[in-house]
């Protein structure tokens, strides 16, 4: 790959899909900060250099792309993502890095969606006398910061739902055998989208019949929150594995208050676990993302059997899927699908999904996408 020095784009559309590129890397860092890229050119779109948002914590991608330009910012082009913030959080604001660096120009993909920033940022650019253009791939860079967008203006996190099945759609067979489904490769492509999650949220029937661990291994980018949905709490066993890893990754029971093993959850607490009690009579999904989005966790992945799954497409709850399908066939009428709940009364006139992408993992097919309800959060 060539150096940032040596890359040149033929038009400003093609610099910022490189800083789009470069803003992908962050994912499963960075959060619940937004992925941000950004890149420095001359009036020919030469790269001076080019930098992304590394770290939760760390330089912003305006920071990183500026200290990489050094005294060649002066009278250069910058090229980011999502408008540059103007407030001071863990690092200092990103407009005055901008100002001070002397940049003649900024493009920026699309507006923060976040209040303390939301256009003031680029006001603040135009008074020092900057140039500013917006909305250069503003589709493409809204997509990306999806989740932070949704957990901006809802407080929600995203909610990814990942299963594997056989070539019929079974996710086990009719006496109950799931074991296994997907290859080894599969199953390792799932630990490493369980490194990029928040939390990963599975329900009781699971813990009964699987025991799982659901940690990631080998560790990745992030350790996720373990949840189980459970009216009563008595899925988790103390002697189980969720609670004998519990020094791995922490534990969160979400039960119904009115059915809730009060004993058995003491007991639970005193190994280690949270437990959080919502009310039966509304919408137990929805309660429990509310909590997640108020622990700033930005996306969450669903990995449950049919019942669950089927609680939040029933909702609109789920935006992004990850399904494996393997080359297998179990059939019968009362194998286990992984979408069960009411469902659709009619098929759906558009596909499920958007944006889909498939790929293969030994045997298996990986396909991949953004469900349509969660275009409804972009804008």
């Amino acid at each position: 790959m060539p150096s940032p020095e040596d890359m040149k784009f033929p038009d400003d559309e093609g610099v910022m899909r490189h800083a789009l590129q470069l803003a992908a890397r962050g994912r499963g860092l960075v959060e619940p900060n937004p992925a941000v890229g950004a890149v420095i050119v001359d009036d020919r779109r030469h790269v001076i250099a080019a930098g992304y948002h590394r770290q939760f914590g760390g330089a912003h991608a305006e920071v990183d792309a500026i200290r990489a330009a050094g005294e060649r910012s002066r009278g250069a082009r910058l090229f980011v993502t999502l408008e540059p913030c103007c407030h001071q959080g863990k690092t200092p604001p990103c407009t005055d890095a901008v100002i001070a660096a002397g940049l003649r120009e900024v493009v920026i993909g699309c507006q923060d969606p976040a209040p303390q920033v939301s256009g003031k940022g680029i006001a603040i650019l135009k008074a020092a006398g900057i140039a500013v253009t917006v909305g250069v791939c503003e589709s493409d860079a809204r997509e990306l910061i999806a989740p932070f967008r949704r957990l901006m203006l809802q407080g929600l996190p995203w909610v990814h739902a990942k299963w594997a099945m056989t070539l019929d759609g079974r996710i086990a067979t009719r006496t109950g055998h799931s074991m296994w489904i997907s290859g080894a490769e599969s199953r390792a492509e799932v630990h490493r989208l369980r490194g990029l999650m928040d939390a990963i949220i599975t329900g009781a029937g699971t813990v009964r019949a699987d025991d799982p661990r659901l940690t990631v291994r080998p560790p990745g980018p992030r350790t996720p929150l373990r949840v189980v949905i459970d009216r009563s709490g008595e899925s988790v066993k103390l002697d189980g594995l969720l609670v004998q890893t519990i020094d791995e990754a922490p534990v969160l029971v979400c039960v119904e208050h009115a059915h809730a093993n009060t004993h058995h959850l003491e007991r639970l607490k005193g190994a280690g676990a949270e437990v959080l009690s919502v009310d039966a009579d509304r919408s137990v999904p929805q309660q429990l993302l509310k909590d997640l989005g108020q622990r700033q966790l930005t996306h969450v992945l669903l990995e449950a059997g049919g019942g669950l799954h089927g609680s939040f497409h029933d909702e609109n709850l789920i935006d992004e899927v990850h399904v494996f399908v393997a080359p297998k066939i179990v059939g019968g009428v009362n194998a286990v699908t992984p979408v069960a709940g009411q469902g659709r009364a009619e098929i759906p006139e558009l596909p499920s999904l958007r944006d889909m992408t498939i790929r293969q993992f030994g045997d298996d097919v990986l396909i991949e996408g953004r469900t349509q309800t969660s275009r409804l959060f972009r804008h």
